[in-house]
């Protein structure tokens, strides 16, 4: 009785990537990705990406161990507004983030008075978007590998006279590290594909914000077939991202 709603769901998310591929302009696909336009947003997409993940790594896994291991009041309540970016509307992302690190924010314009730091409109800014909306996915990986962890290591090492420190880098992070390795490229995937609060917080000016997602977007209102070869670019990079994971979040057990 499962099989009629089973197929009707693979078809309902695989059809629509078969139709990039039925439609694509498979003849002029080599000369249009060597378009500058799509180079451009290509290195830009990448570059932040890959900033904004390190970013979320910084900030992140200090936050995913402060989750899982300090017991403090409100912790649940925390944990709750680090989620929060999951299921916010992107969109509503880029409002909330220009309301704070805008011109006239309330952090932004102490920022731009005191050190000249603008970040709206900027490539910075699309950094800050990209992270703002990708670090959950480092914070919620790092923290359940931690609690999954076994922490009998942890205090031998402890015992032996090692510091928090030499414990944290020398024995809980190299337990953890397939929990922060999947985390960080789920992160990465997440930025690069990021729009609503790319296109909100720092707008759409090319080479400067016009990532992969928002070439697609524009290239969609005037030349469809260009719309196309960007979108197989990002479900290319989307497939390599999930063959990267499949022994963690695919196979079946």
């Amino acid at each position: 009785m499962l099989l009629v709603p089973a197929l009707a769901g693979l078809a309902f998310l695989v059809l629509p990537l078969a139709g990039l591929l039925v439609r694509a302009p498979w003849s002029t696909l080599p000369a249009r990705l060597a378009e500058p336009y799509v180079l451009e947003a290509l290195r830009l997409s990448l570059v932040t990406a890959t900033v904004a993940t390190a970013m979320s790594l910084l900030l992140g896994v200090p936050l995913a161990w402060l989750l899982a291991r300090v017991d403090f009041p409100g912790r649940r309540l925390v944990r709750a507004l680090v989620t929060v970016p999951l299921v916010l509307p992107p969109v509503v992302g880029g409002v909330a983030l220009l309301l704070v690190l805008g011109r006239r924010g309330l952090i932004g314009q102490w920022l731009e008075s005191a050190f000249g730091i603008t970040l709206p409109f900027t490539t910075a800014g699309v950094v800050v978007a990209e992270a703002f909306v990708a670090m959950p996915f480092l914070v919620i990986s790092v923290e359940g590998a931690l609690r999954a962890a076994d922490r009998r290591y942890e205090e031998a090492a402890a015992t032996l006279g090692a510091s928090r420190w030499t414990v944290f880098r020398r024995v809980t992070l190299p337990m953890v590290m397939p929990g922060v390795v999947a985390g960080a490229v789920l992160c990465w995937a997440r930025a690069l594909g990021e729009f609503g609060a790319t296109i909100t917080f720092a707008g759409n000016f090319p080479g400067t914000t016009r990532t992969m997602p928002l070439a697609v977007y524009l290239a969609l209102e005037t030349e469809p077939e260009a719309a196309i070869v960007l979108s197989l670019v990002l479900l290319a990079v989307s497939v390599v991202i999930l063959a990267g994971l499949r022994d963690r979040w695919v196979s079946a057990p």
